[in-house]
Formats: C-alpha cells, structure tokens, sequence
C-alpha cells in the first residue's frame, strides 16, 4: 500500500515527464486523482472505455496508461468524455499517462523493450520531432528480411506489414514504436535499412521504396504493451503492490 503521491513524484522523476516534449495537450502525468491509497494499480496501454471499467472491476486504485485521456485542445465533458471520467470517479480511481517519455526511456522504454524482445542490442538513438531528440533506438543485426520479419511476427503477435523497399538483407535496423512513420527520412539519414514502427500513412510507401528503405509496421498497440507492463511490475517491485496488465488489442 502507498500513497498516490509519492507513487506520482516516483513515477514523474524517475520517468522525467517534466523534461521530455510531447504532442501539444498530451498531459504526461497524473491526470485524475483519487482519495485511497494505492494497494493495486492495474496498467494498460490505452484509457479506453474497456480499460477504465475493468480496471475498477479489478478494485484498481490507479490506472497507469501510455495513452491517457488527453489530446489537443480541451473538449467539454460530455459523451465519451464523462462516460470515462465518471467511472474513474465512480471508483475513486487515479489515472497516470506516460507518452512519448514512456516511449524513449532507457531502462523501461517501448523502444529498448522491443528491441530486446527482438534479441538486438541498442548501439544508439535516432530521430527529433519538435525539440526532442532520439524518438527511436538503432542496432546492428545480421539477418535474412524475411528471417528478421519473422522475429518481429513473434515478438508482437501478429504478422507485420512490410514495405520491402531496402535491401533483402538487414543489418542496420532503428525502431520508434507507436506511430512513427514521420521518421522514414530520419532512418535512412541515419544510414539504416531497415525501420520497424507501429503504423504510417499511405505515402510512406512511396517514401519508404523512392529512398531504398525497409519499413516494417508491426501494429500501433501490439509495439507499445511492454512499457506499461514494465513500469507496473516496478511498483509491484517498489511497493509491495499488486500489479495486473489489462490487454485490449485493437488490432492497429
């Protein structure tokens, strides 16, 4: 059992939710507070319907999330947006988000979680958007494509998309998980043939195979469970919490 607090002062420092730059309205954080103390906290990749209700099912004081519940401009609270607040306030339940600082961080990042998952060592980083630097991670391989798309199949549960537009055999690879089709160009500047992300847009094709580049899409949430999972089992760790990971794939 631990106090929301200290659990919230933890989690800021130790993740650095105040340093790392973000999407414009993407509150890194804690985004709704709650009156208990924390004897279970239930992670998730998404603050979706299905996550809130089953994280109270499951008497969850705290949700944490890398997806949180605030995007953009603010939006009246209506609709979906009480229907989610009122249940995390129904079941005095805080809610945590960690974005973009989830996804870079060194130690529990979805980045260097993923490339561990796919047996690579990280040698480096890659990639800026706005004013932060190395939105991805790169290794050195040695693999077959095809052999090294299977690798990938496995480590995130369904087959990727790919975009065969490199070499048919992989040896600088970089990873940016979520929805990083933006870094294409930064990949090949960076002297990679080969980039695994989540998703992109249409053009990326086009993009991908004009400058010689594979691109493997392995899935926006099948890329980003592992960073949650992991900041989970360290409260459990920390505070003698119990700690559950809900899983709602979409399939995207």
């Amino acid at each position: 059992m631990a106090d929301l607090r200290e659990v919230v002062e933890f989690l800021d420092d130790y993740l650095d939710v105040r340093r790392v730059s973000d999407y414009p309205g993407a509150w890194n954080g804690l985004q709704v507070d709650c009156r208990s103390p924390i004897e279970t906290v239930c992670v998730a990749t998404d603050a979706c319907q299905a996550t809130i209700d089953q994280a109270a099912l499951e008497g969850s004081q705290l949700l944490l999330v890398h997806h949180g519940l605030f995007w953009g401009e603010p939006l009246p609270v209506t609709g979906r947006s009480y229907r989610r607040l009122k249940a995390l306030l129904d079941a005095d339940m805080a809610l945590y988000s960690a974005h973009l600082p989830l996804d870079i961080h060194p130690e529990v990042g979805n980045n260097v979680l993923l490339a561990r998952e796919l047996g690579l060592v990280t040698e480096g980083t890659f990639g800026k958007w706005s004013d932060l630097e190395g939105l991805g991670v790169w290794a050195a391989t040695d693999l077959p494509l095809g052999e090294f798309v299977a690798k990938v199949e496995t480590a995130c549960g369904d087959a990727p998309k790919v975009i065969r537009g490199g070499p048919g055999h992989v040896r600088r690879v970089g990873l940016a998980t979520g929805a990083a089709g933006l870094l294409i160009e930064q990949a090949h500047e960076k002297g990679l043939d080969t980039f695994v992300t989540g998703e992109g847009n249409h053009h990326t094709y086009h993009e991908a195979t004009e400058i010689g580049l594979n691109v493997v899409y392995a899935g926006h949430y099948a890329t980003e469970t592992a960073g949650v999972r992991a900041v989970g089992d360290l409260l459990a760790e920390r505070y003698g919490m119990e700690c559950r990971f809900l899983d709602h794939p979409t399939g995207m």
